[in-house]
């Protein structure tokens, strides 16, 4: 009962740690699979690699079973990394793909309870995986890892202007049910509005599908994420807030801010 009580958990942090759940028209026409040779240095300072330091050593010394627990100086030197220069038109630049992992998360009061209890409790890494699927579309996979061979992998079809998806339209609803903050609150309408001061600054998505592996034993996530009832309640976005060659500063639709480090 205890393992099923962590599993359902981790699987809750999966569905809304990193992206806090979540328009473009543009139609799919063209895809170019960026080369990771082509990624180059970040433009950012010295100075702000000195605040990735000390936000790293930060976190680090916060303890990793605490992510939700953030002190004054993680959130000023969030904050201080946001009002860097960093590299340009982030959600498409080369940078952008590949694994990262979660550090830290501050969730505003519009985000889940349970989103911010399991993500606070948990022992598992999170993992978030920007990557192309056998058809060329742009996804956003969140992973939760058991074990080394026991894992949740929840995928999520993504749009920026560089891989537009037309299913993406904006999202409707906030996601209240009757006026309870059950499942997070999500910004729609003005308040969604994309910073014009950050061009392709933006990754839309909405999940697709999931599944629990257990050793090459898969289970689908039993979630009906294609159900016309759920499809507006399983959209989102990320604003990606800062971006270098190891760390990124993203603002999710529901209030939350996530610190993720790329894994080599």
């Amino acid at each position: 009962m205890v393992a099923s009580r962590s599993l359902a958990a981790a699987a809750t942090v999966a569905i809304t740690a990193f992206c806090s759940s979540i328009s473009p028209a543009a139609a799919f026409t063209s895809f170019q699979i960026p080369n990771p040779f082509a990624a180059g240095k970040t433009p950012s300072t010295s100075g702000a690699t000195a605040l990735e330091d000390k936000l790293l050593a930060a976190i680090e010394a916060n303890g990793k079973d605490k992510r939700l627990d953030n002190s004054d100086e993680i959130v000023s030197l969030v904050t201080q990394l946001e009002a860097c220069r960093s590299i340009p038109r982030p959600a498409i630049a080369p940078q952008i793909y590949g694994k990262w992992r979660l550090l830290q998360t501050t969730n505003a009061d519009t985000a889940s309870p349970i989103q911010r209890k399991a993500v606070d409790t948990t022992k598992f890494d999170i993992f978030q995986d920007i990557v192309f699927n056998d058809e060329k579309q742009l996804l956003v996979k969140q992973i939760v890892k058991f074990s080394e061979t026991n894992e949740l992998c929840v995928d999520a079809l993504a749009s920026t202007s560089a891989y537009p998806l037309e299913e993406l339209t904006d999202r409707e609803g906030t996601g209240e049910i009757l006026g309870l903050n059950i499942l997070g609150v999500s910004l729609v309408g003005e308040e969604a509005v994309e910073d014009p001061q950050r061009p392709d600054s933006r990754i839309r998505f909405v999940f697709d599908e999931g599944k629990f592996d257990f050793g090459g034993f898969s289970l689908p996530y039993p979630v009906p994420f294609r159900s016309p009832l759920f499809r507006d309640a399983v959209k989102g976005w990320i604003d990606v807030t800062y971006l270098s060659d190891r760390i990124r500063i993203s603002r999710g639709n529901k209030g939350t801010t996530f610190v993720l480090k790329k894994e080599d």
